[in-house]
């Protein structure tokens, strides 16, 4: 008898994932916006937290530029994770509930072995990018020691390895983004698992890369947007970008 090989979707018994074109990206932030209307505080609150900690965190190490660009970096690889309360607050609102701060925190309760083994998965990529990213900043200052971001880029800004620098950085965001995209809410939103939902999110990806990469430009922009504003526009566009990636996993995933 001839045997067949399992599928992952016979394996895993992944969710089917639809196609869309890019102009659901409107959409997505129609009704992130809407969703930020419905539990202001608690949104807001979410926005606050990331800039206050955010600002704390820069300030601190402003003058250690290394340190200063890897967590800037870093940012975009551990926010599909720190979005996971906000992508509670839109499955509360879509059942018609009310929501305070305390009741988003049901998130890492309700999905805490999925988004723990994510977030084990997020930290050996972020130690990874900085031990590069000593390498490389050793290489580049040659010996030299900035005193601040401003004399890094002074010392360093012309050189072919901060190209290559922001070109690793922007395959791993890519990468991060695949992997997560709608991976963190499935975890929250079904009994899922890690790999399952991983897996769902890679073949999400696969099916709509274009749109998808059009809606990680999207973020990166808002998000590098909120960075231009001392972080504190981070306070609206942080949750905005959450609840819209709460509605793009209810419109790619069946």
């Amino acid at each position: 008898m001839a045997q067949h090989t399992p599928s992952l979707d016979t394996l895993f018994a992944l969710p089917r994932v639809r196609q869309v074109s890019a102009t659901h990206i409107g959409h997505w932030l129609a009704e992130g916006w809407r969703d930020m209307r419905r539990t202001p505080i608690a949104s807001l609150a979410y926005g606050l937290l990331f800039a206050i900690a955010g600002d704390l965190l820069l300030i601190s190490l402003w003058q250690r530029p290394q340190y200063f660009l890897i967590a800037i970096s870093g940012f975009f690889i551990v926010a599909p994770l720190l979005s996971a309360g906000l992508f509670e607050l839109s499955r509360r609102s879509e059942r018609g509930l009310d929501s305070r701060f305390v009741d988003s925190l049901a998130a890492f309760v309700r999905g805490r072995e999925g988004l723990a083994l994510f977030g084990m998965l997020l930290v050996l990529l972020w130690v990874a990018w900085e031990r590069l990213s000593a390498i490389l900043f050793a290489s580049l200052l040659a010996g030299a020691a900035p005193g601040n971001v401003g004399d890094f880029f002074a010392l360093a800004g012309g050189d072919a390895l901060i190209v290559v620098w922001f070109a690793v950085g922007a395959l791993l965001a890519l990468l991060v983004f695949v992997l997560s995209v709608v991976s963190v809410p499935l975890l929250i939103d079904r009994d899922s698992d890690f790999i399952s939902a991983a897996a769902t999110s890679l073949r999400t990806f696969i099916a709509n890369p274009l749109p998808l990469l059009a809606w990680a430009a999207t973020i990166t922009l808002l998000t590098l947007a909120g960075f231009a504003t001392l972080l504190f526009g981070l306070i609206v566009l942080m949750p905005l970008l959450a609840h819209a990636s709460w509605h793009a996993y209810r419109d790619l995933v069946e």
